[in-house]
């Protein structure tokens, strides 16, 4: 038998906790402790993780502002079970989701899982449009919702899974407050861990509710990405780049196109953008949802690509260390 310890580390979000704590007390199988990690949160969570006492085996704890990934170790330490789950505060699980993972852990031998993400019906439409373009084919985030897209998989903390012995042989989350996720899959890798990924426990997502917060979200993710490559340089690939030059191909199109007066690159966007709309209202069925994910899926690309291309200059021409170029992405305990 698996036994599960489902971990929450979050900050402020109390509507969201309450929606993932309603969804956690309706699962078909009970058997798991559910721990949370009040980060430093600058409203009282306490009684909204109250509420669900009866029907969930809650432990609460709150600790000085940390960054997730602390939290998260912090939540570990004081779990009891041999599976560690991270879920973030802003997603919703389905009823089966307990089941499936204990399903799964006995058919498929690994030492680390996660599943994909995806938007619940109920998600508004922005809400729907950044989903999917962080889950799209067309986009960086394909292997996140295709099993036949992954070789190497690398869990995310917002539905990720991790045997506990595992998870401390490698120290946990690192110091990272962006990234942390990735970094623990690699680790894992170079410890002689495996990772799997499990088609059938995805988890609704609702992700940043407007294109600003959004763009700031993926501009970070950009600027952790050459932070990875450089502390794993076995797991670097060519696509990791795509983006910036993605970003750097629609400033090149510009200049051939006024300078040049030819519209050759800006056609190869203008035939990107038409794909991805049809392919966004295939997936959705709704008009609004693929016009907006065309704006979402090119913030997507350019904030991420334009903090790639600079922590990329930061970390190989200017030879910053890391804690340097971006030492609000780090956290030492």
């Amino acid at each position: 038998m698996q036994s599960i310890s489902i971990i929450i580390a979050i900050y402020n979000r109390k509507d969201e906790l309450f929606e993932l704590l309603n969804s956690l007390s309706h699962q078909t199988d009970k058997d798991f402790e559910v721990i949370i990690v009040d980060d430093g949160s600058l409203i009282d969570l306490r009684p909204t993780a109250e509420l669900f006492h009866e029907s969930l085996p809650i432990e609460f704890f709150r600790k000085e502002n940390s960054g997730p990934g602390l939290s998260r170790n912090y939540g570990a330490r004081r779990a009891k079970n041999d599976w560690l789950v991270f879920v973030d505060s802003d997603v919703i699980v389905e009823t089966d989701y307990i089941q499936n993972i204990k399903k799964n852990l006995s058919e498929i031998p690994c030492d680390a899982f996660g599943g994909a993400d995806k938007a619940h019906k109920g998600f508004n439409l922005m809400q729907k449009a950044i989903s999917y373009s962080m889950t799209s084919v067309f986009t960086t985030g394909g292997i996140r919702g295709n099993k036949k897209a992954v070789t190497k998989f690398q869990p995310r903390s917002f539905n990720m899974g991790v045997r506990k012995t595992a998870f401390e042989k490698v120290g946990g989350f690192s110091e990272m407050r962006i990234g942390e996720d990735p970094d623990l899959s690699m680790r894992l890798w170079e410890n002689g861990f495996t990772t799997a990924f499990f088609y059938d426990i995805g988890v609704y997502h609702k992700r940043r509710v407007d294109f600003g917060k959004f763009s700031k979200q993926v501009y970070q993710f950009g600027c952790a990405r050459p932070i990875l490559n450089q502390r794993h340089p076995k797991y670097v690939k060519i696509s990791f780049a795509f983006p910036s030059l993605f970003l750097l191909g629609y400033f090149l199109g510009f200049i051939e196109y006024f300078f040049f007066q030819k519209g050759l690159i800006l056609g190869l966007y203008g035939f990107y953008t038409f794909v991805v709309f049809f392919h966004a209202l295939y997936q959705t069925k709704n008009i609004s949802i693929a016009a907006m994910a065309i704006i979402s899926t090119y913030i997507q690309m350019f904030s991420y690509g334009y903090g790639f291309l600079k922590s990329w200059i930061l970390l190989n021409v200017f030879r910053q260390k890391p804690e340097d170029a971006f030492p609000s992405h780090f956290h030492k305990e």
